[in-house]
């Protein structure tokens, strides 16, 4: 009997180019364009297979290539709608700061807000924003997103980098961070220092006067706001529990478990990096039933995991000039990934150096910790965890997205899939 693995690719094999009964673009007229949409064609059952088969069969770099290859651009979409996305921050900045600035009473602090939006939500890689948009179109057919639905989707994407915004101003400020996003920590800039936090809050209420400005019309309106509120929640549930776990001048090793590191990374990354930007595009899209967002959730905190992985060990083994910062967990005595692996495999007397190095701001100490993970083959491990990872997302995705386009959740794991910052 033919091994289900040798059968698949033989399908993919077949399905790779459009084959003979896909019409050309120019013969469908007005009928629906091949998509993965939600509730969508057959022709997007015929993309669909063949993600999977290929899923399945091809190590991830190679699909996404051979998808590319055979001009299917589905999964760089975000590449097409990044140039779209950063056009509309200058409106995002207009309708935040345009009334104000002619109160003179309000005119300097309104003066301020602006310069930082434009210093604190530009410059990072913008996935989460642009997943809402991406989001959307997989959800609803392209005739029915006028260019309303697209604007309101471009400013929930702006409202989620928003959010991020706000929490790595404030989370740089507590890890006594120096560079993000390849330029200076906001709260190190000359003439800022501590008034960062109240800039942090500034971030985070252009998140709620955003959202009513744009969707209070809107049936999702309220669901919106619950997601957002529900998450900045969580994520900040998260923190508390990273820094109680690693509190300044207080190394104690028996704290970092993979249960607690688990714990963090849901709450701290999980929740706003994937499961966020999918909630509100599945809003938006008039998809609000419990079991669907249960199964997404269930996704794509799996992903988030994944992905919190994956800036652990960048913290110490990426490039700072890729990255754009430069990592300080173990200086600040976190409880990364690293660390929690490295504890699974140190002998007494490895532990002891650990126990002796980790936390500690000296140069020196730090590179002893970085000798002992490299000791322990920690970026093997790393290595060996992220191939595993990405076929045990797979078949989660295809396990609990039966009613959602599984593009989706394949896109998400490509584009970070050994990603490099």
């Amino acid at each position: 009997m033919m091994r289900l693995s040798r059968w698949l690719r033989s399908v993919g094999v077949f399905l790779l180019p459009a084959p003979c009964w896909v019409p050309p673009e120019r013969w469908l007229g007005p009928l629906p364009r091949p998509s993965l949409m939600y509730r969508g064609s057959v022709l997007g059952a015929w993309h669909s297979a063949r993600c999977w088969c290929q899923a399945w069969t091809e190590e991830p770099r190679t699909l996404y290539s051979s998808l590319r290859m055979n001009g299917d651009h589905k999964l760089d979409v975000y590449d097409r709608e990044k140039q779209n996305f950063l056009q509309h921050f200058p409106q995002i900045v207009k309708v935040l700061t345009e009334d104000d600035t002619k109160c003179p009473d309000t005119g300097d602090a309104v003066a301020r807000l602006r310069e930082v939006l434009e210093y604190n939500a530009i410059g990072g890689k913008y996935q989460r924003g642009l997943t809402v948009l991406v989001t959307l179109q997989a959800l609803v057919e392209p005739k029915k997103l006028d260019a309303d639905s697209l604007q309101r989707a471009l400013t929930v994407g702006w409202c989620v980098e928003l959010l991020q915004a706000f929490f790595l101003v404030a989370d740089d400020i507590m890890d006594a961070a120096l560079t993000r996003r390849g330029k200076t920590c906001w709260y190190q800039k000359p003439g800022i220092g501590l008034d960062a936090v109240n800039d942090a809050f500034l971030l985070e209420a252009c998140v709620y006067r955003l959202l009513k400005f744009y969707c209070r019309e809107q049936p999702y309106y309220l669901n919106l706001i619950e997601l957002f509120l529900q998450t900045s929640y969580q994520t900040e549930i998260g923190q508390t529990l990273d820094l109680i776990t690693a509190p300044q001048g207080n190394v104690d090793l028996g704290r970092f478990t993979e249960k607690r590191y688990k714990s963090i990374v849901r709450y701290k990354a999980a929740f706003y990096t994937f499961y966020l930007p999918v909630a509100a595009a599945m809003y938006m899209a008039g998809i609000d039933g419990e079991e669907e967002h249960s199964s997404a959730k269930k996704i794509l905190l799996e992903i988030g995991e994944f992905f919190q992985i994956q800036d652990d060990y960048l913290d110490l083994f990426g490039d700072p000039s890729v990255t754009g910062k430069i990592g300080t967990d173990i200086q600040d005595n976190k409880c990364s990934w690293l660390v929690v692996q490295c504890l699974l495999r140190a002998s007494p007397e490895q532990r002891q150096i650990l126990q002796e190095n980790y936390g500690q701001k000296e140069a020196e100490k730090v590179a002893r910790v970085k000798l002992l993970y490299e000791d322990l083959d920690l970026p093997a491990v790393f290595e060996q965890y992220e191939k595993a990872s990405y076929s045990r997302l797979v078949a989660l995705i295809e396990q609990c997205a039966p009613t959602l386009p599984a593009a989706i959740f394949l896109g998400l794991v490509h584009k970070i899939y050994k990603r490099k910052k």
